[in-house]
């Protein structure tokens, strides 16, 4: 159970200095270890709406700040670029990608 407020939401860290500059003083906090878990996991949902629903001249954009988010998750769970990569490289192996574009539509 969260045992904070929900009003707000996480923002990147230049985001109060860039509203300093212009012209307004922002409020905020700094978020407690669970909080921000929490917020990281609601902000993944809100950057994967936003790439979902935008154009395709803006969606690299938006998949970067899916992967930004993706980044932090993976450093609040202890777990480096580096290593995350060798986990996507390792799945990838045992797995495969999705180049070849393949639709599963059950078995006979």
């Amino acid at each position: 159970m969260n045992h904070y407020s929900k009003v707000g939401k996480l923002v990147r860290d230049r985001i109060p200095q860039i509203i300093r500059e212009d012209g307004a003083e922002p409020v905020t906090y700094t978020a407690g270890p669970e909080e921000y878990r929490d917020r990281l996991r609601d902000k993944l949902g809100e950057e994967v709406a936003e790439f979902l629903t935008t154009d395709e001249e803006s969606a690299p954009e938006e998949l970067a700040d899916v992967l930004e988010v993706v980044r932090a998750l993976a450093a609040d769970l202890g777990v480096d670029t580096d290593q995350l990569e060798k986990i996507r490289e390792a799945k990838a192996t045992e797995r495969g990608g999705f180049a070849d574009r393949i639709v599963w539509t059950g078995n006979h």
